[in-house]
């Protein structure tokens, strides 16, 4: 296993489009799956000023153990690379931001989930309330667990010391799905008062084939009624395989656990992951399972950004589709653009994109396209369905201020758009309910009357979580949480963030 220690992330900075450094990504694990983080703020609680900033590159960072510090300050993410001030949560109670942790929606805006990203990994001072039981950054564990940012979650734990007892099951976790789990187990077979977890000792026991402790282990656990019946029937089978065949095959357990998991697939019956919670997908992308599950899975993670589009295109043209309908279908029509516009062919190109990227929108993966193919498009000669098509892949992408003036008609909803992109929306040109509340909180100059209380009082992180949440949250006609959310996050400098969003309500919201 891949220490802390060795641990380095880098970050990669795209074309400044506006006041604010680029995109960032993440390298985790030296692993290639990166995550997208929001360009950081240039200026907590100022308007980012286009005229004063110039673009920057930031080295590789090794990220270290605290050496002792408390673990709720634990960050991946510098301030020098957020911009966020090291007392982000200091003003807010433990409480009030677990709370909020715990409402992040299954499948948020692609803007608003980097920003999520940015929040979960920030480094910061610990709420002023926190104590040793790690609340605040189990919280934040929780989060990333439940977005399949599985890598990020373990780097994350790891930092923060995962040889203490409070914190140690939740690296254990996230070591399993991870396929890395060499080193927690040594850790727990040295020191078992690490968790009270009796399954976790047995397993871990065998694994290091300590079999006459694992085995008493399992009498006591089974004596005293620890183990509930899933439990206790895989890890008989993990202690002895020849019993797995005289066994009946067992159901899925209705409370999965990441070792459950990795039991059901030492028994030979390995379960798909399609079901269960989205951090169990990292799994299907060990090549262990066939084509049609890896790319399900690499679909479900990078709908929350916790793949990167790179890796999800490698598997999409990885081979030939193997059938038709549902994912099939998609790699088909991908492989057919790529090659399209790889021969210059703006005929083909016109075949093949406009019902691709219907549906990328239905499956969630347009901004992942777009990350993809924007530039290339963007080159082409393309007109009627093709061009409007091109033009909101140009709208999604890390590029669209520069992209999509190229592609923009002249009727009003482009115009719209190519001004939000450029963040200055016409409000003249606004005539639906989200245009007209984005094109009021674009006229905003300072934060949103719903959260000016907490930046005042110095709660930073809780008001731009706040914000975020009640943005993302928001129907396209809820027109006051749009404005509220908008204002709020470009009075503290997340003018990338709100025009993201913004762009993406409108075309990936508003018509659905």
């Amino acid at each position: 296993m891949k220490t802390l220690e060795t641990v380095c992330f880098s970050i990669i900075f795209a074309t400044p489009a506006l006041a604010q450094e680029p995109l960032a990504a993440i390298d985790w694990l030296n692993d290639p799956a990166p995550i997208s983080v929001a360009r950081p703020l240039e200026e907590a609680l100022k308007p980012p000023d286009a005229d004063d900033v110039e673009g920057a590159v930031v080295p590789d960072v090794e990220v270290m153990p605290l050496d002792g510090a408390q673990p709720d300050a634990a960050g991946l993410l510098p301030g020098s690379t957020t911009g966020l001030p090291p007392n982000l949560w200091a003003g807010s109670s433990t409480d009030t931001l677990v709370s909020q942790f715990s409402r992040l929606p299954p499948d948020p805006l692609p803007a608003i989930q980097a920003l999520y990203y940015t929040l979960l990994l920030a480094e910061a001072e610990a709420p002023a309330d926190a104590g040793r039981d790690a609340r605040f950054l189990r919280a934040r564990l929780a989060a990333l667990r439940k977005m399949g940012a599985v890598d990020p979650a373990l780097a994350l734990v790891q930092q923060a010391g995962p040889y203490d007892a409070g914190l140690f099951d939740q690296w254990f976790d996230l070591a399993l799905l991870s396929g890395t789990e060499e080193e927690a187990c040594a850790a727990l077979s040295q020191d078992p008062e690490l968790s009270e977890r009796y399954d976790a000792r047995i397993y871990c026991g065998a694994r290091a084939g300590d079999w006459q402790t694992a085995a008493l282990t399992y009498e006591t656990a089974t004596a005293v009624g620890v183990l509930d019946a899933a439990s206790a029937r895989l890890l008989a089978q993990y202690l002895d395989p020849e019993t797995i065949d005289a066994e009946m095959t067992l159901a899925p357990s209705a409370e999965m656990t990441p070792l459950l998991y990795r039991l059901y697939e030492a028994a030979g019956t390995p379960l798909p992951t399609r079901n269960l919670a989205r951090e169990y997908a990292v799994a299907d992308l060990r090549g262990l399972t066939g084509l049609k599950a890896e790319i399900e899975a690499a679909e479900r993670l990078t709908r929350t950004g916790a793949l990167p589009a790179n890796r999800l295109l490698g598997l999409y043209t990885d081979q030939r589709p193997a059938a038709s309908g549902g994912v099939w279908d998609r790699v088909a029509g991908v492989q057919k653009l790529e090659q399209a516009i790889a021969d210059t062919d703006p005929q083909a190109v016109a075949r093949h994109l406009p019902g691709l990227w219907r549906d990328m929108k239905r499956e969630g993966l347009a901004v992942a396209f777009a990350t993809l193919f924007a530039q290339s498009l963007s080159t082409l000669e393309l007109d009627g369905r093709a061009r409007e098509a091109a033009f909101e892949v140009a709208l999604l992408s890390q590029e669209y201020e520069t992209l999509a003036p190229k592609l923009a008609g002249s009727d009003a909803r482009a115009q719209f758009l190519v001004g939000l992109a450029r963040g200055a929306p016409d409000a003249t040109l606004a005539s639906e309910t989200p245009q007209i509340a984005i094109a009021e909180a674009f006229a905003a100059t300072s934060a949103h009357p719903d959260h000016a209380d907490m930046l005042e009082a110095g709660r930073l992180g809780q008001a731009i979580l706040t914000a975020a949440l009640q943005l993302d949250t928001a129907g396209p006609n809820q027109a006051s949480d749009i404005v509220a959310g908008l204002a709020t996050l470009r009075s503290v400098g997340l003018e990338d963030t709100a025009r993201r969003a913004a762009l993406q309500i409108l075309l990936l919201k508003a018509n659905t």
